[in-house]
């Protein structure tokens, strides 16, 4: 089975993630970076929750549980990709410490550049399942830092320094391209599922258990690294949130770009892209319930929206 998806459609699909990128920097500046320095604990653990618990969690489990190596590669993948852009929207939500939400999206964005081609070449390779895959398709790790740089970093600081020499175009702009380009990803992945049901259909029973678990799984490092480092609770969700959502829209982007034959990849990152955003809602909603910690919450909802 292949799924169909034109050189047109990927490049869309890049322009929608560089705005968006675009779109979450516009509010961001140097002291987020500094804050890193001068309270470095969350943020720093947040990250290896991310860039470290959850590749080689989900590396170990899908060798464990001996998942399909196509999909087993796919999840790898999306274990290896930074936290998605909308995390710091529903940190608020959910009342957490949307500072250090910030301060991880910033970070994990420009760490990616790196990390991701990394860990998807280390753990593609240390399981022994996905090993013989990832040689057949011969990875280029260069070409995809590369891919990574021009549709994160490269928007990451456009965006920052539009910011800083237009604040009021990036205070009035940056709420409704976050709207603008959710909506826009969410139609393009529903088209693409329509174009390609048949595909997603015969697989769906596996696709659908892997990615719930799997999230299930990136929520539960988040949660745990930031429990067994004794964080305050504003703290541990937003690393939650931030391990929880994952910029499954990259992993589209690489996987189209380079394996676009691998539709079993290509499927669990699709249908992540949707998942995460209902998970993450439905938990934020949970969070929002109670009332003891409102007056604990750092930010507020225009300033948090980065």
């Amino acid at each position: 089975m292949e799924v169909q998806f034109s050189s047109e459609n990927l490049l869309i699909l890049n322009v929608i993630l560089a705005f968006m990128m675009f779109g979450v920097s516009l509010s961001l500046t140097g002291e987020d970076f500094r804050r890193v320095l001068k309270r470095p604990d969350a943020p720093i653990v947040g990250l290896l929750a991310q860039f470290v618990l959850l590749p080689a969690a989900t590396c170990l489990t899908t060798w464990f549980f001996e998942v399909e190596p196509e999909m087993a590669l796919g999840m790898i993948l999306v274990a290896s990709c930074p936290g998605g852009s909308f995390s710091n929207i529903m940190t608020w939500l959910a009342r957490a410490n949307v500072a250090v939400s910030v301060s991880m999206t910033a970070i994990s964005s420009l760490v990616a550049m790196v990390m991701t081609p990394f860990n998807f070449a280390l753990y593609g390779w240390l399981n022994p399942h996905t090993r013989s895959m990832l040689t057949e398709i011969q990875l280029d790790s260069m070409n995809i830092l590369i891919l990574v740089a021009l549709v994160l970093g490269l928007p990451l600081l456009v965006g920052m320094m539009t910011g800083k020499l237009f604040p009021r175009f990036a205070a009035r702009a940056e709420k409704p391209m976050r709207v603008i380009t959710l909506l826009v990803l969410l139609l393009f992945v529903g088209v693409a599922f329509g174009n390609n049901m048949d595909v997603f259909l015969a697989t769906a029973d596996r696709i659908v258990i892997l990615v719930v678990l799997q999230n299930l799984l990136a929520l539960g490092m988040g949660a745990f690294a930031g429990g067994l480092t004794g964080l305050p609770r504003q703290d541990r969700r937003a690393i939650t949130m931030e391990v929880g959502i994952q910029n499954s829209g990259l992993g589209l982007a690489i996987l189209f770009t380079f394996f676009p034959e691998a539709s079993g990849m290509i499927l669990i990152a699709a249908f992540w892209g949707v998942w995460h955003l209902v998970s993450g809602l439905l938990l934020a909603w949970w969070w929002s319930r109670g009332h003891d910690d409102r007056q604990n919450r750092e930010g507020a909802p225009c300033d948090d929206a980065s």
